[in-house]
């Protein structure tokens, strides 16, 4: 589940509509407005494949049982087949909360899989950002989208965006901050689509090749254009080494916003399989029925993503045929499947 914040008028329902537009997604959207009357969710219908409008109140304020909880029990159910679950919070929402509520939900299969907080780069110094001290909000992002980039020549949008990128790992070195033009970002950083079985109560795992997505430019397809990300990514046809996999979750590569595999690791018992997804700082690991078949893979993806460095990185945990079992290494790897939940 992926949370869309920011003060109102950003431009989260432009960027909103955007991911929606993403070919073969099965997606649910969670819409917010403060009014009785859900505007945001009348600017969405039709787009998506299964919405919960919440009006009436900001989704961080109002009990469970009638916010976040109720919208969510009604789209993460395994018969919708939903590849994500996007929230688009009200502009008076609180993203340090949001993102505790979301995950702490009491939901079955759902967790967090992200906050995008959406800036203005117009009017970010009037809205939200107007304290000596930058907002607390920016250190709940993992993505800060920064919008409205379209309407400032190419010198005015570099500068505000670096503006906005100097405020924000001020508070948060970890989140990734990128330009989103008409409110636009490559949907591949925000969640993946697939078509195989899926893992029950676990976001679907979409297999890709080893090579980069290409020199770093525009998809032209009309109202689809964004920039695309980079990715690079390994398969590993035996168990990998678990410390050096702790290791590389830790200290993702330089630009790599998203990681997801599945990976075998030699245990006392046998070879277990692990679903292994980082998103800016949040870990997930999950267990597998069986150990990945024929090979595990390993995928790195981020706008700013060096893909041979990280092609070579995440090669690094591939482990040897000849290896013991690395308890502590598998101690740590189960320490972050315990936090998963």
């Amino acid at each position: 589940m992926i949370a869309i914040t920011g003060h109102l008028g950003a431009g989260k329902t432009s960027l909103l509509n955007h991911l929606l537009r993403r070919d073969e997604a099965r997606l649910g959207v969670v819409v917010n407005d403060f009014g009785d009357i859900n505007v945001d969710a009348a600017l969405v219908a039709g787009q998506v494949d299964h919405a919960a409008s919440v009006a009436g109140g900001c989704l961080c304020c109002m009990p469970r049982s009638e916010g976040i909880d109720k919208a969510l029990a009604s789209l993460a159910t395994a018969d919708l087949g939903l590849d994500a679950i996007l929230v688009e919070a009200s502009g008076l929402a609180d993203p340090p909360a949001l993102a505790g509520l979301i995950a702490s939900s009491q939901v079955a299969g759902v967790r967090l899989g992200g906050i995008i907080e959406v800036v203005d780069a117009v009017n970010a110094d009037n809205t939200v950002d107007t304290d000596p001290e930058p907002p607390r909000r920016y250190a709940a992002a993992t993505l800060v989208a920064v919008t409205k980039t379209d309407v400032l020549d190419a010198g005015g949008s570099l500068r505000a965006a670096e503006r906005i990128r100097e405020r924000v790992r001020r508070v948060n070195p970890m989140a990734h901050v990128v330009r989103a033009p008409y409110g636009r970002i490559d949907p591949d950083l925000v969640f993946d689509v697939a078509d195989h079985p899926r893992i029950q109560e676990e976001l679907p795992l979409e297999p890709e090749d080893s090579q980069d997505r290409g020199e770093l430019g525009y998809e032209g397809h009309g109202h689809h254009e964004h920039v695309h990300a980079r990715s690079a990514s390994v398969a590993l046809p035996g168990p990998v080494n678990p410390a050096a996999l702790v290791d590389l979750l830790e200290s993702p590569p330089i630009g790599a916003y998203r990681m997801k595999g599945r990976v075998g690791v030699r245990t006392r018992g046998g070879v277990s399989g692990y679903l292994v997804n980082l998103v800016g700082p949040l870990v997930h690991i999950a267990r597998l029925p069986f150990p990945p078949e024929p090979c595990g893979e390993l995928v790195a993806i981020g706008m700013d993503l060096d893909s041979d460095a990280a092609q070579s990185a995440l090669a690094g945990i591939a482990g040897s045929p000849d290896d013991p079992v690395d308890a502590a290494g598998v101690a740590r790897l189960e320490r972050y499947h315990r936090l998963s939940g």
